[in-house]
């Protein structure tokens, strides 16, 4: 037998980073035992390019007049007890300590679309954001956990600004008994954890798409934003799925490992990334478009993914996951149907390959990877990554 690289490596990090990472333990210990503070409603990146990426959340939130957002927030977390730290409801209250913990709604992404089905018009309104906690003293992400939530609406005549403006406060307040945003943020500061120990970290670190999948992608979805939305869904599927923490996707939302989020009352924090422990690593190699079947009434197709999916741990390249995966879901085109955007089929293809695969890892239906994959020894990797993510929590 060999001499087990991996699991040299990995003890070596680990001591190397125990000088480090004990500071920090000491200080998510302090905090742990204390305070969270609630830092706001908060928007990925600089301020700058705030208005062209969520335009319609900065007109629904001006809609709300002056506390904005952060009105219907404030009044949400005084019914929220986590268990494992008291919640704070102002970030002011941490200026003057040695060590504290921040916690933000971050919205990462806004899309709103219109497409034309016969005399119908589907607007469609997706919001994507995440439960960001970091250290208020050293502008550190602790950890985040993603959530997103979409609504679509088919209405008689294209949709008008105001309607799409309101459709949006159905995507952050929830409509027909779902949870919106402003609730799913407080459901994961409910159910969020903070470390006691040395934490790990997990993150989707590297995003690629081949050419031929990326000519499905829309002309909006230039350079990164297809990465960062393949990264967001991904990391979304195996976050809510599995309860753990993921890092951002450093590629999609930061430079040089630093993150800005800029608070709803103009407040710029430049948050730091730590280096991931374990990362996963998704290759989108094919997206297809096949006709299933064809009636008067219309065609049915099946908008199918291919992808190379991995997690590995840097220091040491062990692999535990490392698979092709494929998933397909049914959409039906009436023939009434003026125009045909294929994209959000394809968007449905590959959340639902995500969401297909966090389950199986996560031990609750492995019989989709029968058909979804070839990897002789899957059950195996399934095992590894199960007990490899607990450790992650």
């Amino acid at each position: 037998m060999g001499f087990p690289w991996g699991i040299f490596l990995s003890l070596v990090k680990k001591y190397a980073l125990l000088g480090s990472a004990l500071c920090l333990a000491l200080s998510l210990s302090v905090a742990h035992a204390a305070d969270v503070a609630f830092a706001g409603f908060a928007y990925s990146g600089d301020d700058q390019s705030i208005a062209g990426r969520f335009p319609y959340s900065k007109r629904y939130e001006a809609s709300l007049g002056p506390a904005g957002i952060n009105g219907p927030l404030q009044k949400a977390l005084t019914s929220i007890h986590p268990q494992g730290y008291k919640l704070i409801p102002r970030i002011e209250e941490l200026a003057d300590r040695d060590q504290a913990i921040a916690v933000a709604l971050v919205i990462t992404n806004e899309t709103v679309s219109t497409e034309q089905i016969g005399a119908v018009f589907k607007l469609f309104v997706q919001l994507r954001g995440q439960a960001m906690y970091f250290d208020f003293k050293s502008q550190t992400v602790i950890r985040a956990y993603p959530f997103s939530f979409a609504y679509i609406d088919g209405l008689q005549s294209p949709p008008t600004e105001d309607q799409k403006i309101e459709r949006i406060g159905y995507v952050y307040n929830g409509i027909g008994g779902k949870p919106g945003i402003l609730e799913r943020f407080t459901n994961a500061l409910a159910q969020a954890t903070i470390p006691t120990h040395v934490p790990l970290y997990v993150q989707v670190s590297n995003i690629s798409i081949d050419d031929e999948a990326r000519s499905e992608f829309p002309a909006a979805y230039g350079k990164e934003v297809a990465e960062t939305w393949v990264a967001d869904t991904f990391a979304d599927a195996i976050s809510s799925k599995m309860g753990i923490p993921i890092l951002p996707y450093a590629k999609g939302y930061a430079i040089g490992g630093v993150m800005p989020m800029t608070v709803a009352d103009g407040t710029v924090f430049n948050l730091k990334l730590p280096q991931p422990d374990y990362q996963f690593s998704v290759k989108i190699k094919k997206l297809k478009k096949i006709l299933y079947s064809e009636q008067g009434a219309g065609k049915a197709f099946i908008y199918g993914t291919l992808a190379d999916v991995k997690l590995d741990e840097p220091l040491s390249s062990i692999s535990y996951l490392n698979g092709q995966f494929k998933n397909g879901e049914l959409k039906t085109v009436p023939a009434s149907q003026v125009n045909t955007d294929d994209f959000p089929a394809f968007q449905d293809s590959m959340r639902g390959l995500f969401i297909k695969l966090s389950a199986a890892i996560d031990g609750e239906d492995t019989s989709w990877l029968k058909s979804a994959t070839q990897a002789a020894d899957i059950d195996k990797q399934m095992a590894s990554t199960r007990e490899l993510i607990k450790t992650c929590k």
